[in-house]
This record gives C-alpha cells, structure tokens and sequence, in this order.
C-alpha cells in the first residue's frame, strides 16, 4: 500500500539534496518519477529543482493553488516527490493525497513544517493532517550544536520577525537555530516567546 510521506526539517537540512537523491535512485532501477514543485518558488529558475550542494533538475509540473494533477502524467510513474511542499495549498494536498490511495502511487513531500515566526504554513499544516509518515531531516544550529527547530530570518544582517512568510530572494538570509539562539537574536524573553508560540497568525 503506497503511502503519503511528509519530511520536513528547517533550512539548510539537505531536503532538495535527498528528494534528489531519491529521484536518482529510482531512476537508476529504471522506474520512472515525476517531481513536482510550487510554481511560487522561482529561486533557482522558474522550473529548476535546485540543491544548495549544486544538484538540480527540472521539475515535470509546476503547481499552483489551483493546479489539478494531470492523470496521464502519472500513467507510468513510480514514486511523486515533492518540493517545497509548505507552499501548497490544502486543495493540491488533498489531491495528493487521493492519488497515493487511488492509484497507489507513493507521494514523497519535502519541506519546511513551520515559517521565522514558528507557525505552521498551509502546506504543512494539511500534511500533518494526512500524512500517512511524518519524519523529520535534522540539521544542526547555526550557532551551536544542538537540534535546529526554528528558521531565523535577517533582512540586512539584522533578524527580524516582519514581513510575509512566502518572500523568497537574495536579499534575506534564512538560517536553522535552536530555541536558545532564536529567542537571544531576537531579542526575546522567555515570556515573549513563549507568546509568539502560543499566537499563530498566518501571512502570506
């Protein structure tokens, strides 16, 4: 039985580099996949799946939030992977979802669980709903060495906690930090950050 697979980790935790190395392996055994990203994500290339280590391919859909899934794209298709799936909206999830039980193909999605400000984005959000595996790719703090949990966001070498969650451009930096090294480049109390936790409110 195919399954719906979420993998999230914070920045910098190789999620591209593994959905990469997934497609390779799969193709090497001569079993076609289809990757497939959001059409907001335009760093790399307007259909470049891009890894920071230098890998990259071109993604066979790009998906908006109202992108229905073209069923002969899957007719020989072995495994879905998925990038930057935190940018998908609830309506490509879902049909995500359908097609790993109806056509029992399995869905491999990567990407963030949460944005700089700790809350889950839409993406996410439904793939903690419906996901039939969740596991996380752990990278280490930018500051130390233990478990990064959140991404801190500078604009200008300064972290900051304003602005739209979905901005994507050179001009900011995203890094993964612990909870200790979040709170203290901010700025934030334990009482304050403790408040961001506990308040999600959702920009995009």
């Amino acid at each position: 039985m195919a399954k719906l697979y979420f993998r999230y980790g914070t920045v910098g935790s190789a999620k591209t580099l593994n959905l990469l190395a997934v497609a390779h392996n799969y193709e090497r055994q001569g079993k076609p996949v289809v990757v497939m990203k959001p059409a907001v994500d335009t760093r790399f290339g307007t259909s470049k799946v891009a890894s920071r280590a230098g890998l990259d391919r071109e993604a066979d859909l790009l998906l908006e939030a109202d992108t229905e899934v073209p069923s002969g794209l899957l007719d020989s298709c072995n495994c879905i992977l998925v990038d930057e799936a935190q940018f998908l909206s609830a309506f490509v999830i879902n049909q995500l979802w359908e097609i790993t039980n109806g056509r029992n193909i399995p869905v491999i999605c990567y990407g963030l669980r949460t944005d700089f400000r700790t809350h889950l984005f839409e993406g996410s959000r439904r793939l903690l709903e419906l996901a039939d595996s969740i596991e996380e790719i752990k990278t280490t703090c930018s500051d130390c060495n233990r478990k990064a949990v959140f991404n801190l966001k500078s604009v200008d070498g300064k972290p900051t906690l304003d602005g739209p969650s979905r901005t994507l451009g050179c001009e900011e930096l995203y890094l993964p930090v612990c909870p200790t090294h979040y709170a203290e480049k901010l700025g934030l109390s334990a009482g304050e950050l403790n408040e961001l936790l506990g308040t999600p409110e959702e920009t995009v």
